[in-house]
């Protein structure tokens, strides 16, 4: 459903009209005609919010054209020339060698030796089951006093799993997002071997139990660093709503769940409060209470102009976009960082837009009698909130390390939707606890270059990697 917003401001406008000069219309009425007018422009609104105008996720969008906003190449599909793409290449050493004979039936008669072979290799997978017994052997003295050759310290049972079946079902459940029941499939169907949902969890929390001296690591890199990108989002917790919170950068990660969205969780948590470095986000008021430079996200400045341009058909908002576009071009050219000169060009045109804003968008005026705040539109608070933090806005233009949106954080926080996609929910806080945790880990062994699996396999052998220094 959609509707053409400009008809419906302009329906609204000539009804309001037209109450004013009717005379014969009771107060009740009219007020109840009032009320309607007032549900018929907050629903219009609503209908005409999307991904672009609003932090609606794409996916909500009705009618949305894929690729509608870049523009049709004139390449051809696929690999471009020079391109040098990604092939199997053969190896040295082979695990299995087959050799072929030739019949030398076919061949026309004659004396025949043998010059060599040609190669061709076929790259193929193994999902099996191993089973490792440890023998200890047992020595008897000439009294009968036996004496048992000691196992290894990490095998205490009569029969075990070993770190590969750890391994592997950590990355399927934290890191793939695989429910318990799918992973117990996958186990018993391709490597015959039984594994209850309970061994699935207890696996999990021993990765979060080892995994406690580098949430501790993690947290003071963030807290000592220049630049810290910092979001929440709402999760699901045994059908209560709980926070995700995010502290992240380009080399760390940390990941929280807290009952509470503001600074107490933030106070809780202990990144924030200590941090001196300049943080970046989406402008939550909560974030203000801390002592440190700010930064704010023009991916989030960007989508409310443009809801200010659709739904309130305000033209310094378009302008306003295009600016901060432009600005975003200029020092992406410029390396990271504006001269001087250009970057007060730029903040000159900057306030001479809202400016114009003012005229547009005026304050409003307290009629008489009125008391209290005066209440005032959703573009009109976004002019003021521009114009009173044009520096954390425009922060980017002259620091380098200071990014144009908080895109780093919101990405970091994208498999935490997707989770609760698949199962809907945490079905309790310890679980939540767990995955906030390794995820945070194999996070930041991504951005260094870490694959899961390895990370993994460390963690279990009783190792962090060697970017962890502790």
């Amino acid at each position: 459903m959609s509707s053409d917003k400009t008809s419906v401001n302009k329906a609204i406008e000539n009804i309001e009209k037209l109450l004013g000069k009717e005379r014969n219309i009771s107060a009740p009425l009219k007020a109840a005609i009032k009320l309607i007018i007032v549900l018929i422009k907050i629903l219009s609104d609503r209908i005409n919010l999307n991904s672009s105008n609003s932090s609606k996720s794409p996916s909500t969008d009705q009618k949305r054209k894929r690729g509608s906003k870049t523009k049709k190449s004139s390449k051809k599909q696929g690999g471009q020339s020079g391109h040098a793409g990604v092939r199997l290449k053969k190896i040295d050493n082979p695990d299995k060698i087959i050799k072929i004979k030739l019949d030398k039936r076919t061949l026309p008669r004659g004396e025949y030796q043998e010059v060599g072979f040609e190669t061709r290799q076929e790259f193929d997978i193994n999902i099996s089951r191993v089973v490792i017994e440890y023998q200890a052997q047992i020595l008897e003295d000439e009294t009968g006093k036996r004496f048992v050759a000691e196992f290894p310290k990490h095998i205490k049972k009569d029969a075990q799993y070993g770190i590969g079946v750890k391994v592997n079902s950590v990355y399927m459940s934290q890191f793939q997002l695989i429910p318990y029941l799918r992973i117990q499939d996958q186990f018993a169907d391709q490597m015959d071997l039984p594994l209850s949902t309970g061994s699935i969890f207890n696996f999990n929390k021993e990765a979060y139990n080892l995994l406690e001296e580098f949430e501790e690591i993690a947290k003071d890199n963030l807290v000592n660093s220049e630049l810290s990108h910092v979001d929440e989002t709402s999760i699901n917790i045994n059908k209560k709503r709980y926070w995700l919170h995010t502290a992240s950068n380009e080399l760390w990660t940390h990941f929280y769940p807290h009952e509470k969205r503001g600074s107490e969780a933030m106070d809780d948590i202990g990144i924030i409060p200590n941090f001196k470095g300049i943080l970046c986000h989406d402008h939550w008021k909560a974030y203000y209470k801390y002592k440190c430079l700010h930064a704010l996200c023009n991916a989030h400045h960007k989508r409310e102009l443009t809801r200010a341009e659709e739904q309130d058909n305000q033209k310094w908002a378009k302008v306003m976009k295009n600016l901060l576009l432009e600005i975003n071009k200029a020092v992406d050219k410029a390396g990271g960082k504006l001269r001087k000169s250009q970057a007060n060009d730029y903040l000159n045109r900057y306030r001479k837009i809202l400016s114009d804003g003012d005229k547009e968008c005026p304050e409003p005026k307290r009629k008489k009698g009125q008391k209290g705040r005066l209440k005032r539109s959703k573009s009109r608070n976004l002019l003021e909130r521009l114009r009173e933090f044009e520096k954390d806005t425009l922060r980017f233009m002259e620091n380098k390390i200071v990014p144009f949106t908080n895109n780093l954080a919101e990405n970091d926080l994208r498999m935490t939707k997707v989770q609760q996609k698949i199962s809907g929910c945490f079905r309790s806080l310890e679980g939540a606890y767990i995955f906030c945790r390794v995820r945070g880990y194999l996070s930041t062994c991504r951005k260094r270059g870490v694959g899961a699996t390895e990370a993994l396999t460390l963690l279990f052998q009783g190792k962090l990697p060697d970017f962890v220094k502790k």
